[in-house]
């Protein structure tokens, strides 16, 4: 039945994204992403859990082959350490950090289809990986002027990460990647409100491994949430991502392809005193739809951080946004 079903796949409906998954990681930027924060060292980490997959009627590029159906549920920890300058740049506060993950891709396809020259078919199997993945430096600009903030970043991928392109799990992307974007958050304490977006773009470089390039992807991640008390907010988070222009290297039969998916749902964050410096705990999960051409599923958040001490009294303690693509 998989023989049958196979070529159909092929020729119909290949997703883009190599294997399926973009550099961005979707709903990273979330509430006070562009509020100037505290000059000195200050330190984040995040639990990140994804369970995201498609059926057999669609299949993957990966490794010069073709996969049909994929589940790859993923479990892991970034650590993001962030140095915020004193000294103004521009009139804006500059900051610059490195992110490094840590985790488990489990990845299993109900058949692969081999490139050229292969031409070999076989049934269903998986594959688990646990180690470190890519490093992520960044670095970002942001000003504030009253309820108003605004923020100009860029980040990139080293890829330093786990990959084998003769596996299917993976904790990296096997190839460099570059984005850039901007974000502005709305913030008045007085009236207990506040929202939040950042818009970015992301260009992929070939994968030298398998001579693969993923097309230029947009991305929009938003917040919105009232301000209950002085140390707690609800709101809800959401994201759009799409694919403008196609993927390359893909073999002749799968033409160019692009995706694109959405995710919203709700979020809960925390203030509260670390030592002299300001903690914030953050909550927030995504449930996707209008997927393209990628994997889909639901995405979870926990994020713990401590900012830099020092701020001004009756000042709210805004959160610095993770600052790990993918």
């Amino acid at each position: 039945m998989i023989a049958v079903l196979l070529p159909a796949a092929l020729l119909d409906d290949a997703s883009a994204d190599e294997a399926g998954v973009s550099f961005w990681l979707q709903g990273q930027f979330g509430s006070f992403a562009a509020v100037p924060t505290n000059p000195g060292w200050s330190f984040e980490s995040t639990f990140y859990h994804a369970t995201a997959g498609t059926d057999a009627s669609r299949s993957f590029a990966r490794g010069g082959g073709i996969q049909a159906g994929m589940k790859s549920p993923s479990d892991f920890v970034m650590v993001t350490p962030t140095y915020v300058f004193a000294t103004l740049v521009l009139g804006g506060q500059a900051a610059v950090g490195m992110t490094a993950v840590y985790g488990r891709n489990t990845t299993s396809v109900a058949a692969t289809l081999a490139g050229p020259g292969g031409a070999t078919l076989s049934g269903s199997r998986s594959d688990d990986v646990v180690g470190f993945g890519d490093l992520y430096p960044a670095a970002s600009l942001k000003w504030n002027r009253d309820v108003h903030n605004f923020m100009l970043y860029a980040t990139a991928s080293a890829p330093v990460g786990i990959y084998d392109p003769t596996r299917l799990a993976a904790m990296g992307s096997g190839h460099w990647s570059a984005d850039a974007g901007a974000g502005y958050t709305y913030l008045n304490e007085q009236v207990g409100f506040e929202w939040s977006a950042v818009v970015g773009f992301t260009y992929n470089f070939i994968n030298p491994y398998t001579q693969y390039r993923s097309g230029v992807d947009v991305h929009l991640d938003w917040a919105i949430s009232p301000i209950l008390t002085e140390r707690l907010h609800i709101g809800a988070v959401g994201y759009v991502y799409d694919q403008l222009s196609g993927d390359s290297g893909a073999p002749t039969a799968l033409g160019e392809f692009r995706s694109r998916v959405a995710g919203v749902g709700p979020q809960i964050g925390f203030f509260f005193p670390v030592a002299n410096r300001d903690g914030y705990l953050n909550l927030r999960g995504y449930s996707e739809f209008n997927a393209r051409n990628r994997l889909e599923g639901w995405t979870a958040y926990v994020t713990f951080s401590v900012e830099a001490a020092e701020r001004k009294p009756g000042e709210l303690r805004p959160a610095k946004p993770v600052s790990l693509p993918r």
